[in-house]
């Protein structure tokens, strides 16, 4: 009974810093309502999921407009994508790569360890509770969105992203050329490559989901044709 109510307090604490936390990016960002825009990046989101038995239900997307190469994931499920980073990958398989890794994140519950390791329990208890104040809710927040976990973290994440997209039929290499292509960018003066500013190896990274993927049966079925792609592109470029 103890395990179990330690364990529902965890859960009721992450529901509401999830909650919490949307509510930051949502009063501080415009989230895109087109409906769409919506559907189309919720059927990759879908795909994803019901391929490797995540529960659809328990990830809340959220589409923001926003020119940032960007996407994060909250606790409680949120997963958060940047329209400058939807824009920034050339087809919908890149796209996916992103979106598998923070699921991973998601699924191995390495938002929840980073806030417990780097705020304290004590610390996201009381913001839960009203009894911490706006500006560590919007450190908390923004650390986040734009910086790193350790490199172990996102090598695990990494891999297991990998492992979705080939569950799904989606070729890895995809996800591998977008690192690449983004590592060449001068991520110092160019302010908007957020997830890769955040993500500084990524040239090593992409080597390595190569090097995994070599030896894995990966094949390549689009979730989407290619007039919805272009037409979700052009959408969001205007």
């Amino acid at each position: 009974m103890k395990v179990f109510r330690v364990e529902q307090a965890t859960k009721n604490t992450e529901e509401k810093l999830g909650e919490l936390f949307w509510d930051f990016f949502n009063r501080s960002e415009t989230e895109i309502e087109d409906q769409y825009v919506k559907e189309v990046i919720d059927s990759l989101v879908a795909k994803l999921c019901s391929e490797n038995k995540i529960d659809f239900n328990y990830i809340k997307l959220h589409i923001l407009d926003k020119d940032e190469i960007n996407a994060f994931a909250l606790p409680d499920g949120h997963l958060v994508i940047y329209n400058g980073l939807i824009l920034a990958t050339e087809n919908q398989e890149e796209l996916c790569g992103v979106i598998s890794h923070e699921l991973a994140h998601i699924m191995l519950n390495h938002i929840m360890k980073r806030l417990v390791k780097e705020t304290g329990l004590s610390v996201l208890i009381s913001m839960t509770t009203g009894n911490s104040g706006t500006e560590i809710i919007q450190e908390t927040a923004k650390m986040l969105s734009s910086s790193a976990f350790d490199r172990n973290i996102e090598k695990e994440a990494d891999i297991k992203a990998v492992d979705y997209l080939i569950q799904a039929e989606i070729n890895p290499a995809f996800f591998a050329n977008f690192l690449y292509r983004l590592s060449y960018h001068d991520i110092n003066t160019n302010k908007y490559l957020t997830w890769i500013s955040s993500h500084p190896e990524s040239r090593e990274r992409g080597e390595y989901v190569i090097e995994y993927c070599t030896d894995k049966n990966a094949g390549n079925k689009p979730v989407l044709n290619q007039n919805t792609w272009e037409t979700l592109c052009e959408k969001l470029r205007n």
